[in-house]
């Protein structure tokens, strides 16, 4: 975080300078036709003050939970001078800390107020007894919630600031708030399994921060008091000690969910592949991924993707056995016709791990299901995407080899099944559309060969 260098680690009482605000509809505020839903009475003043620079962020808190926190954070660095930010914080993002705004908003509050200080230890941070108050409140208050068996909907707010409070708020920079929000967390991260040690962040004397109830109205949250007895529990709780053995595989799990996530935008390393490979089974029960992540977890890194879909398929977690498996299956459907995606279905077509059929609710194997649920859509949706590029590429919109590329690559799969007797030649329901296909492209010397052993019926 090299743009914030230029802050300075102490507080300071100066205001606000104006700047050209940024308006709505720029790359840092896309415009969101909800923004007037999420907005707390307090901000909404903010955004209709007279301050230019006010008003530019609470744009910015309104409309960029979409973006990655590092750019957000690197958008309010942009729009308020270093010597403004820390009263500019204390007035306008404090009081949204315990607020009752959108969720997605406390967290790009909570990474804000951490990345001005980013540089130096979290300990010389002017906010962090702000964020541990929050820490200790929503903790106690989801923790109360999970006794009675629910779930807060502030779990991930409380994984956020535990992950800022240890210092390893670097962690969660190139994922949105709204990402945040939205992804489940696994039980060894859940609010009551997290602690921190209270002598570290209660200090009373702190500058700044003690006079942010001064500054607050009457119906505002005060942020650095937590009173009453759910909160007397929470600290309690907090000074609860986890075991090495406890905090270190929290600490691998934590690493896991990161390189999964990271494994949709990148091709991970060879060794991070080793790190992710045996914590797949505990990042899919419950699953840490949605069936919208998986396909660029394809393009990417096609081998953990077959690890995630045979975890995924075999998981006994009540959350993924009450949807069954066609979610899955459905994103398997949809695969684009690439390497990647072919690499994936021969690997599943041949393995034998006994999965539950979702039609017949009995004993099958992951090799029958992608064979009788999948192969078929799969073929005739890419026959479909590579018209498609056909057609795009005819009209010039296109100037790569993916059309000529792709009816090779997909000729050479079906023949692979053929090999492996997944298919049958002298099946009308799994050769007709491709003998069709063949022919129409038998310029290339791949679909030639394969129409020639289709139309005899012989390999």
């Amino acid at each position: 975080m090299t743009w914030m260098n230029s802050s300075s680690p102490l507080p300071t009482t100066t205001r606000a300078s104006p700047v050209a605000p940024m308006m709505a509809g720029s790359r840092f505020f896309p415009k969101s036709p909800a923004t007037t839903n999420i907005l707390s009475p307090t901000f909404s003043g903010q955004i209709s003050s007279g301050d230019p620079v006010r008003a530019s962020v609470a744009h910015l808190l309104v409309r960029a939970y979409t973006l990655p926190c590092s750019t957000a954070a690197q958008a309010f660095s942009q729009l308020v001078q270093p010597t403004a930010r820390f009263q500019l914080a204390l007035d306008a993002l404090l009081p949204l800390l315990n607020s009752s705004v959108d969720l997605a908003q406390r967290i790009l509050v909570s990474y804000i107020l951490y990345s001005m200080y980013a540089p130096y230890p979290i300990s010389l941070n002017p906010f962090k007894s702000a964020l541990y108050a929050t820490f200790v409140k929503e903790r106690g208050h989801s923790t109360e919630v999970a006794a009675e068996g629910g779930f807060s909907d502030n779990e991930q707010l409380v994984w956020v600031l535990w992950k800022i409070l240890k210092g390893a708020g670097n962690d969660i920079a190139p994922y949105s708030p709204s990402t945040l929000t939205r992804s489940p967390l696994l039980p060894e991260l859940r609010a009551s399994n997290l602690f921190l040690d209270e002598e570290n962040f209660m200090e009373t004397n702190e500058p700044g921060i003690s006079g942010v109830s001064s500054q607050q109205g009457e119906g505002d949250p005060q942020v650095h008091t937590a009173q009453g007895p759910s909160s007397t529990a929470a600290a309690q709780a907090v000074a609860t000690r986890v075991t090495p053995e406890e905090d270190e595989k929290n600490q691998r799990i934590a690493q896991g969910m990161k390189l999964l996530l990271a494994a949709r935008d990148r091709a991970l390393t060879l060794s991070e592949q080793r790190i992710l490979a045996p914590l797949i089974p505990n990042l899919t029960s419950p699953t840490m991924i949605t069936s919208m992540d998986l396909q660029p977890v394809v393009a990417h890194n096609s081998n953990i993707a077959y690890q995630l879909f045979l975890a995924l398929l075999t998981s006994s977690s009540s959350n993924i056995r009450s949807q069954g498996p066609s979610a899955y299956l459905d994103v398997l459907k949809q695969l684009p016709p690439t390497l990647p995606s072919f690499d994936l279905l021969v690997r599943l077509v041949q393995d034998t791990s006994t999965v539950i059929d979702p039609v017949t609710g009995g004993k099958t194997t992951i090799a029958d299901l992608v064979r009788v649920e999948v192969l078929g859509r799969f073929i005739h949706e890419g026959i479909k995407w590579l018209e498609n590029a056909e057609r795009e590429e005819r009209q010039g919109l296109v100037s790569d080899d993916r059309f000529a590329k792709g009816v090779q690559n997909l000729c050479r799969f079906y023949a692979s099944l053929l090999r492996l007797g997944v298919l049958d030649t002298e099946s009308d329901a799994d050769a007709t559309e491709m003998v069709h296909f063949t022919l129409r492209h038998s310029r290339f010397e791949e679909a030639n060969a394969l129409y020639r052993v289709l139309a005899t019926g012989r390999f």
